[in-house]
């Protein structure tokens, strides 16, 4: 205890000095304890009061998230600065996934209650945007993890945050159940994962992964490393719901409300891929590593995940379980940016998520447009709908088009962006592995069409004679739509105005 006296000083200073570049964090915090408060003060009655503050507290994060770049910059730190005695980092390209991560937040939490179920619950929702905003915090901590502990910490705390939000309407069994599904597969999980990061400081005696935890890892018996290695990748796979660890996706997307499906499949996902790239990095860049083969596994991985996510998402009728299936899929194909260990390929992954959150968030509102107005939650459901309301439904084929990575939209250019990178590295080291992504990736967007074209097919071209009135007005969410819609083409039409700054 003695010898650590001494260094007491310097760890208050660096505490110190790391509080102005982790402002984003600590305005989230504010925020979280401002609209809990209001929550208490007036209850039921201050959802709007709730959502107006989240959205507005939101804005001045998104601030924040650009200042940071320039704080980076104006301290001579391009190439990033850790944080709180090396618990976390702040780099630019985990800037761009936080201003990502904030800006799909401010969406949801617009979204949220345009959902005539969710909203029509008795517990209203004044409490679930506390829930979000403490959650965005957690998914900010993932992004700049590099600690075993605080990476840890980080996954448990946007867990148990999705947990809530999944049981939140839980007047049916299928939500109930749901829920406790998704508390199950995410205990056992976290189980997994912690194991491994106590195999992997007990190997090292380290838990700084920027330390000497690599370097002592290199000296440890190399199965056991790779078995360590293997539960902690299993851990973040559950996050970000890669083949095996998918299996949790289609029941609690069914059974979850829809906005909060449209959180589980964009913000915990972008996150996730962000502290994949921390734990690999490490060992990406240590030159006397020679263990751990990530490419292989994570290019097997991705390989089988596009496969398993597209041709089970044939299969679906409910639109929901379609678009987890097809979420599984698009994570299989992102892994291909992390598999190229380039620049290129995290800001065609960075681009990527961008504009796969902005059109997954844009079909699951859709989604609820049509519950809303008609209780269509199959295909089946959604038979001649495009000509009672054709604005909604060119729309949701501009979303499905994106999805599927056709021109001229924002989700092709995306892909073409992955394809590029992953070609690039494929021109230099002529990786087998990369070929094959490469074919996988080709081949498995040709499937989904098979299944993202069912929605127009019976939008337009299956009619039906009993077509029944609208339960409630949703012109919100068709406001909502149009503008995802119209940045969806804009962004594959003019490109540049973002790829340029990931």
């Amino acid at each position: 205890m003695h010898e650590l006296t001494p260094l007491i000083p310097h760890y208050i200073d660096d505490v110190y000095d790391s509080i102005k570049y982790f402002m984003p964090e600590i305005y989230l915090s504010i925020l979280f304890i401002v609209v809990f408060i209001t929550d208490l003060i007036f209850g039921r009655n201050s959802r709007q009061l709730c959502k107006i503050i989240a959205c507005v507290g939101v804005l001045l994060v998104i601030v924040q998230d650009l200042y940071q770049v320039s704080l980076l910059l104006t301290n001579g730190q391009p190439t990033g600065h850790f944080l709180f005695n090396n618990m976390l980092l702040l780099t630019r390209p985990f800037i761009t996934f936080k201003f990502v991560i904030d800006v799909l937040a401010f969406i949801l939490l617009f979204y949220f209650d345009w959902d005539h179920k969710l909203r029509a619950h008795k517990k209203g929702l004044s409490d679930l945007y506390s829930i979000v905003i403490a959650s965005v915090l957690g998914l900010h901590l993932m992004t700049m993890a590099v600690n075993l502990l605080s990476i840890y910490l980080s996954i448990e705390m946007v867990s148990l945050a999705s947990y809530l939000l999944v049981a939140y309407r839980s007047d049916n069994s299928i939500t109930t159940e749901a829920g406790l599904k998704y508390v199950l597969f995410g205990a056992a999980s976290s189980a997994i994962m912690l194991y491994g990061i106590s195999l992997l400081y007990g190997f090292s005696g380290s838990l700084n992964m920027f330390g000497s935890t690599v370097s002592g890892l290199v000296q440890a018996n190399g199965t056991a490393v790779s078995f360590a290695i293997l539960l902690v990748l299993l851990g973040i796979g559950f996050k970000l719901s890669f083949v095996p660890m998918h299996f949790w996706v289609p029941d609690v997307y069914e059974g979850a409300s829809t906005p909060v499906t449209a959180y589980l499949s964009t913000l915990p996902k972008i996150a996730g891929f962000a502290l994949l790239m921390n734990f690999l990095t490490p060992f990406i860049f240590y030159a006397k590593w020679s263990g751990f083969d990530f490419k292989l596994f994570l290019s097997a991985v991705g390989i089988i995940t596009m496969i398993a996510g597209n041709f089970a998402a044939v299969l679906q009728t409910n639109v929901k379980r379609m678009l987890a299936y097809s979420s599984i899929g698009h994570t299989g194909f992102a892994l291909m940016g992390i598999v190229t260990f380039t620049q290129q390929g995290l800001s065609a992954l960075t681009y990527y998520l961008l504009v796969y959150g902005i059109a997954n968030i844009a079909a699951l509102a859709l989604a609820s447009y049509f519950t809303n107005l008609a209780g269509a939650e199959d295909v089946e459901g959604y038979k001649g709908l495009g000509v009672k309301y054709p604005v909604a439904s060119v729309c949701f084929v501009i979303i499905l088009i994106s999805l599927t990575g056709l021109p001229v939209t924002a989700g092709f250019t995306g892909k073409l962006f992955v394809f590029s990178s992953v070609y690039a590295s494929y021109q230099q080291n002529h990786d087998i592995w990369l070929l094959l992504l490469m074919v996988t990736g080709a081949l498995t967007t040709v499937v989904s069409l098979f299944y993202y074209i069912k929605i127009p097919l019976y939008l337009f071209v299956k009619r039906t004679d009993i077509l029944s009135d609208p339960v409630k007005s949703s012109y919100n969410i068709l406001t909502l739509s149009i503008i995802l819609s119209l940045v969806i083409l804009l962004l594959g039409i003019f490109p540049g105005w973002l790829i340029s700054y990931f």
